[in-house]
């Protein structure tokens, strides 16, 4: 019989913090996954992904090496909500079953003395409706301003891009509301940092 495994989501809105804190969590020796890195992967070129988005999309969202160019994808999927929403169902589905088997593995593992908890990066758990699958989630978030320039530096966006990839997501508001902890990234690193502490001492125990 397997052990109990505390599962853990992450998320937050774009640019919050949620990578940062990850990171972290993964150096208190938290067993961690990304969501992220995971949608990669299910568009990698051979893929069914990969063959289901340049089906939907059209050879235009591939770079000349053949694999798809994420800043062409972005600009039609944040710019036409059918899109979005078709993309999320290529994508979603595989990157789910990928964490949940990846959960699963942890479990088998805790039963010879292995960890207690995992923590899973999520960026639209509560858009997906997937939150109730978790045992406690975690919402990284930041003030809206702060956000909205993050946005833009990092991605090179124009403000107006940016709001509209910000504004397609959750509110932040209303996602610290449901969230069990929450940790505000709006101050300097050393503030982060022992947010992360707490909320580990908590649930690292």
């Amino acid at each position: 019989m397997t052990a109990r495994l505390l599962r853990v989501a992450l998320t937050g809105g774009i640019a919050t913090g949620k990578s940062y804190c990850l990171t972290r969590f993964a150096e208190f020796g938290a067993p961690t996954i990304d969501a992220d890195v995971l949608a990669h992967r299910v568009l990698a070129p051979g893929t069914p992904g990969f063959d289901a988005a340049v089906a939907r999309f059209g050879p235009g969202i591939l770079q000349p090496h053949g694999e798809i160019d994420r800043a062409t994808l972005g600009q039609i999927v944040f710019g036409d909500d059918n899109a979005r929403r078709d993309l999320e169902a290529i994508v979603h589905p595989a990157v789910y079953d990928a964490i949940s088997r990846w959960f699963t593995a942890l479990e088998r593992a805790a039963a010879d003395d292995g960890p207690r908890l995992g923590i899973a990066d999520i960026p639209l758990l509560y858009e997906t409706g997937h939150d109730r699958e978790f045992d406690r989630v975690i919402v990284a978030a930041c003030l809206p301003g702060l956000q909205l320039t993050r946005l833009m530096k990092r991605s090179r966006l124009s403000e107006e891009d940016a709001r509209r990839r910000i504004e397609a997501q959750m509110p932040i508001a209303e996602k610290t509301k449901r969230a069990d902890y929450v940790i505000d990234t709006s101050g300097e690193y050393a503030e982060t940092d022992r947010q992360i502490a707490a909320v580990w001492k908590v649930l690292g125990k």
